[in-house]
């Protein structure tokens, strides 16, 4: 099997890493904007770099995974869709729902594979999760707290790039919430601060966020995120019911501090990103695309479950700039 990957920026380079070590995967093309780093690459892996995307296509390669620049992945999705090809892509589809029907309508036409990176899918700790609530060890359950909480911001350039904390960081709360559930949001109500530091005030987004969620059989659920977590890289979820109550992403590296005087002590080496939170499970949603790809395994996340996440956080923008509740009923599931 030869797979193309489309980006070879930091996350771009863990995949091509994993996909290197898969022996089922027999080489890999890479391509990215600055060629240079491609071809570096490429030579500590012992692969091939191509020049730009247009190789990537006509050299033929059995798949495509794409790390490209978020602007740039509905495009390559239609693109490989065409081309008949199984796609893997890193979220978003696209920073917008036209886009993202657009891209989704290409592979419905196509009859082809879109495979969504949203990676907390194949955490165990949610996993853990997911099996706690669909076995009914909690009872019915009544409560879901959800956190992202990253240690310092992105790079002032990147913010009007990124879609917002909503659609950037917190979609990622709100897919998992859906599968960990089995449950759909009905409605939402968010708000936003922008009181951290001007840049972004002047990129339209905000600092932190808290949004308040009902999914479909009553649960209620909170969702918050920040850019500005001073004490580590903090992912948690809490599941909360009439029999038990179970956390996500509580162990010994999770940057807390208990003000109990018995309380557990503080981490000794607090998580500092989602690189190092999450490599497992990045490791682990390449490999069961590999194994998608050679048809012994169904699509795990494909893009209408990346759609009703980007719903989400489009309920949560409208209703945040709105200051009302949005029904997600209101946000388009089709073209126009």
């Amino acid at each position: 099997m030869r797979i193309g990957v489309i980006g070879t920026g930091r996350i771009g380079t863990i995949h091509a890493n994993t996909l290197s070590r898969n022996r089922e995967v027999g080489s890999l093309i890479l391509t990215d904007v600055d060629p240079q780093r491609a071809l570096d690459l490429a030579h500590r892996l012992g692969e091939t770099a191509a020049p730009g995307t247009d190789e990537i296509f006509r050299w033929g390669v059995d798949a495509v995974v794409i790390t490209a620049a978020t602007s740039a992945h509905a495009d390559l999705i239609g693109r490989a869709a065409r081309s008949g090809l199984p796609v893997f892509c890193e979220k978003p589809i696209a920073l917008d729902l036209p886009g993202t029907l657009q891209a989704l309508a290409e592979v419905e036409k196509a009859g082809t594979v879109l495979q969504m990176g949203f990676q907390r899918r194949f955490d165990k700790g949610y996993a853990g999760a997911r099996e706690a609530v669909r076995s009914g060890r909690l009872g019915r359950l009544h409560t879901v707290r959800a956190l992202t909480s990253d240690q310092s911001p992105p790079p002032p350039e990147w913010l009007p790039l990124s879609g917002g904390l909503f659609r950037d960081t917190l979609i990622h709360d709100f897919d998992v919430l859906r599968w960990v559930t089995g449950h759909e949001v009905v409605d939402v109500y968010a708000t936003g601060s922008d009181a951290g530091p001007a840049m972004f005030r002047e990129a339209g987004d905000v600092d932190t966020a808290a949004a308040v969620l009902t999914l479909d059989d009553g649960t209620l659920a909170t969702a918050t995120a920040t850019r500005l977590n001073g004490a580590g890289y903090d992912v948690r979820m809490e599941l909360a019911g009439e029999r038990d109550t179970v956390v996500v992403g509580l162990d010994d590296r999770t940057p807390v501090a208990s003000t109990e005087p018995t309380g557990p002590p503080p981490a000794d080496k607090p998580w500092p990103g989602f690189l190092e939170r999450f490599g497992p499970a990045y490791e682990a949603e390449l490999c069961a695309f590999v194994d998608v790809v050679r048809g012994q395994l169904a699509n795990p996340c494909d893009g209408r479950e990346a759609l009703q996440a980007l719903r989400i956080a489009e309920a949560c923008e409208i209703s945040r700039h709105e200051r009302r509740p949005v029904a997600l009923a209101e946000i388009p599931a089709r073209p126009a």
